[in-house]
């Protein structure tokens, strides 16, 4: 792969795990890979929770923002290569055809900011969605994607969806 295949992280609302996993690729993808994300109805805000642990991790949020997948049908869009949801509401919604007919895969995190509980049982959700999307990512990029059919890269990525992050932090 001479150019980054690009990746688009869908949520509904696009403020906390799809932003969350387009900063965690872009941090470690080593050019392999360029990531996105965006939302069915975006709230327009990045949550402050996600913000502040990307910070906390030494991850760039420079240029975040919460936006619509509209954006990425666009004819002028980057052409994605893969699409993954991260929460089940944007999973059992109707997608827009996607250019290109990138492989999607459904990696369903639950939600960390439900709107309930103290800042501190919000920060620890957000840790723990963080976790496992990190933990998923890591097998992403570490996949042999050149060297894998569509079929049985499809299926691996599903697969990827399934696994969950076992930490001290996981439920």
């Amino acid at each position: 792969m001479s150019e980054p295949q690009n990746v688009l992280f869908i949520c509904t609302h696009n403020s906390g795990r799809s932003i969350l996993s387009e900063c965690l690729l872009n941090s470690s993808a080593q050019g392999r890979f360029k990531a996105y994300s965006a939302g069915s109805l975006p709230s327009g805000v990045v949550n402050p929770f996600a913000i502040d642990l990307l910070k906390r991790n030494r991850i760039s949020t420079d240029g975040l923002r919460s936006k619509s997948w509209e954006e990425f049908i666009a004819p002028t869009a980057p052409k994605m290569s893969f699409i993954f949801t991260v929460c089940d509401d944007a999973a059992g919604e109707t997608c827009p055809v996607w250019p290109g007919q990138p492989i999607t895969a459904h990696w369903g995190i639950p939600n960390p900011d439900s709107g309930e509980g103290s800042d501190e049982e919000k920060r620890r959700s957000f840790f723990q969605a963080f976790n496992q999307l990190q933990h998923r990512i890591s097998i992403f990029v570490n996949l042999p994607i050149d060297k894998l059919d569509h079929a049985a890269l499809k299926s691996r990525l599903e697969d990827i969806g399934k696994s969950v992050e076992r930490s001290a932090f996981s439920a």
